[in-house]
C-alpha cells in the first residue's frame, strides 16, 4: 500500500524524501505515521525495480542540516544519511535528492491502484484517493466491488435481536457496526451515481442487513 502511496505522489512530480513524508501525512491521512525508517527502504525498492529514478532537484541547500531524525529503524536513519551525504556537493552546498516515476513505475501505480484483491477500508481509501488516474470504467467497477464487499459484510452480521442473552451494551456495539457499514453504502451509492452521470426521480432506499443479499460468509 505504501509503494501505491508513493508512485501516486510521485505522479504530481518529483519530489524529495523530506517533501514525500509531509504530503504522505497531509494528502494521504490514511497512511499519516509512516516514517523514513519505512520511507526510504519503499523508495530502494522501487528504485532497484526501475519503478522510480533519483534526480537532482536543482534546490540549493547549506550544509547547516538538522540532525537525523529518529525513524525507529537503523536501516532508515543510514538512508537518509546516505541521501545527504550523496547529495553534497564540493562548496558545501548541496541539491536534493528527488525521486521521479519511470514509465515502468506508471505501470506499476495503475496496475496497483485497479487491482482487483478484496479491499479493507484503508486500501479502498487510498485507491479512491488517486482514483482521477484511472479510467471511468475502471472508476465505477472499483466503487461497485468495494459496495458487493460491504453488502456481504452486512449481510453476515448477527441481528442484534437476535440473541437474547445479548445485554444492551454488546447490542449497542453491533448497531454502531451495522449503522457504519450502512453509511458506508449509501455514501458508495452517492459515487455511483455521480460516476454514472444519471439522477433517479427519487433517492435510493435505505439499505438494511435484512435487504442485503444473502451470501456465504468470508473474511472482511
Amino acid at each position: 500500500m505504501l509503494d501505491l502511496a508513493i508512485l501516486g505522489l510521485l505522479e504530481q512530480g518529483d519530489l524529495h524524501g523530506y517533501e514525500l513524508r509531509k504530503r504522505l501525512r497531509q494528502q494521504v491521512g490514511l497512511i499519516a505515521n509512516v516514517s523514513f525508517g519505512s520511507i526510504y527502504p519503499a523508495l530502494a525498492r522501487l528504485e532497484a525495480a526501475g519503478a522510480v529514478e533519483s534526480v537532482e532537484s536543482g534546490q540549493a541547500a547549506t550544509t547547516n542540516l538538522p540532525p537525523v531524525p529518529p525513524t525507529g529503524s537503523l536501516s532508515g536513519e543510514r538512508a537518509v544519511l546516505r541521501s545527504r551525504r550523496y547529495a553534497l556537493g564540493s562548496r558545501g552546498r548541496r541539491s536534493r535528492k528527488a525521486y521521479r516515476i519511470t514509465s515502468l513505475g506508471h505501470q506499476l501505480f495503475l496496475e496497483l491502484l485497479s487491482g482487483n484483491g478484496r479491499d479493507d477500508a484503508r486500501s479502498f481509501g487510498l485507491r479512491w484517493a488517486f482514483a482521477r488516474h484511472l479510467t471511468p470504467a475502471a472508476r465505477l467497477a472499483l466503487l461497485e466491488r468495494r459496495r458487493a464487499q460491504l453488502l456481504q459484510r452486512l449481510s453476515e452480521m448477527p441481528l442484534p435481536g437476535g440473541d437474547e442473552r445479548m445485554d444492551g451494551y454488546a447490542r449497542s456495539v453491533l448497531e454502531h457496526a451495522a449503522a457504519g457499514v450502512e453509511s458506508d453504502i449509501r455514501w458508495l451509492d452517492r459515487l455511483i451515481e455521480a460516476e454514472r452521470g444519471t439522477h433517479r426521480a427519487s433517492p435510493r432506499h435505505r439499505v438494511t442487513r435484512r435487504q442485503a443479499p444473502s451470501t456465504a460468509r468470508s473474511s472482511s
